[in-house]
């Protein structure tokens, strides 16, 4: 087992890891869309949070050789399901025709001005 910890993105503010590499896998933390700097980036709006919390993911995954490439499941928490259109728009943008297995659900959110917490499994490149 491998813990995961990008300096790209911030850190854990609680007990647990970003993500973990084992059996084959790498399983990515719940994760929101806030910055390096801990801000909610540009107009605090879905889309803006769905992209972030989305690059934060990625370099989870790129910590462990892996890209949202190899995602195969993710579970997305929305804590307003009309904002389901923009995060779904957002979603496109970075995973394109890739269609990994997904559920997304209502939520309630650690802080009121969060909107999305993905989490995702990816499978770990082979490592020679």
């Amino acid at each position: 087992m491998r813990v995961l910890a990008p300096a790209s993105v911030p850190a854990p503010t609680s007990n647990y890891s970003h993500g973990i590499v084992a059996g084959g896998f790498v399983f990515v933390a719940g994760t929101v869309g806030v910055g390096l700097d801990k801000r909610i980036p540009g107009d605090g709006g879905i889309e803006a949070q769905t992209l972030q919390a989305i690059d934060n993911v990625a370099a989870i995954l790129a910590e462990a050789g892996a890209t949202l490439a190899n995602v195969v499941s993710a579970t997305v928490y929305l804590s307003d399901m009309a904002d389901y259109a923009g995060f779904a728009a957002a979603w496109a943008e970075r995973f394109g025709a890739h269609r990994p297995a997904r559920a997304t659900v209502r939520a309630d959110m650690v802080h009121p001005a969060l909107k999305v917490e993905i989490e995702a499994i990816a499978t770990a490149p082979t490592v020679p």
